[in-house]
């Protein structure tokens, strides 16, 4: 029997990752280095391991027929259900004191994102899609979010999380998305992707996303309104050179860019 959780699993995991990700949050953290290809720097914190351990503890026991993938401990189990999650995505902001980092928690059905989460608990915020909408809850209070109607790339906000990994990847239009747009930012992670399903940003565009990084976050932006995909216009759910956009028309218009 296939079950799927409802919305209130999905807090009662993100409450318990939030209480482990704040226990360590701008304390002194032993930060180790993973190797991973492209990357200089790539680092990982007890935060990590004891959020995604906890979350996969809860699963386990509630869904032991569901299969996992976590950044930390890899995929375990198998079947049509998949839970993706990352326990801090952002560990770089995270162990900086920044708090542009999240927990993300992402559920497929037959490698289709269905459900997402994303927690940030320094801020009291979290983004969650039900199966029609997406939703936010923080200091501001609770409510629906839709994304922007921003057609004409040079109104639109663009948001890259560094530029210095473009030069990797000749093949996207980096220089020439940044000159159509209003404005680039930087630095701003998981937390950027919300702000697009909550109508700030136009465009989240990452040139090399793992599924942990992604899935989560799809299923928040398309029921704000949004449209999540490769730079070829296929799904996203597995990952690579990604973008984010708050609605079809820019998002066509944007991929013409990269693509050029």
């Amino acid at each position: 029997m296939n079950r799927l959780p409802d919305v209130a699993f999905l807090h009662r995991l993100a409450d318990a990752a939030d209480e482990v990700t704040l226990s360590h949050y701008r304390k002194r953290l032993d930060v180790e280095a993973k190797v991973k290809p492209g990357y200089r720097f790539d680092p990982v914190t007890a935060a990590d391991r004891d959020a995604e351990r906890v979350i996969r503890s809860i699963i386990e026991a509630e869904f032991p027929e569901h299969a996992v993938l976590g950044e930390e401990f890899g995929e375990a189990g198998s079947g049509p259900i998949k839970w993706v999650i990352d326990p801090v995505d952002g560990t770089r902001p995270f162990i900086c004191g920044i708090p542009v980092w999240g927990t993300l928690i992402g559920l497929t059905v037959e490698g289709r994102a269905q459900i997402g989460l994303m927690s940030q608990p320094f801020t009291g915020e979290r983004f969650w899609a039900t199966e029609t909408e997406t939703w936010a809850r923080g200091p501001l209070g609770q409510g629906r979010l839709r994304s922007r109607e921003t057609e004409d790339l040079s109104q639109a906000i663009l948001h890259t999380n560094s530029p210095e990994r473009y030069p990797d990847f000749p093949e996207i239009g980096f220089a020439g998305i940044q000159q159509a747009v209003q404005m680039t930012r930087f630095g701003g992670e998981c937390y950027a992707f919300a702000m697009l399903a909550a109508g700030q940003i136009d465009l989240c565009l990452e040139p090399s996303l793992q599924p942990y990084d992604i899935v989560a976050l799809i299923p928040i932006i398309e029921r704000a309104g949004g449209v999540v995909s490769d730079l070829r216009g296929n799904r996203a759910e597995n990952g690579g050179a990604i973008l984010a956009s708050a609605n079809a028309r820019i998002h066509e218009a944007a991929l013409r860019v990269l693509n050029s």
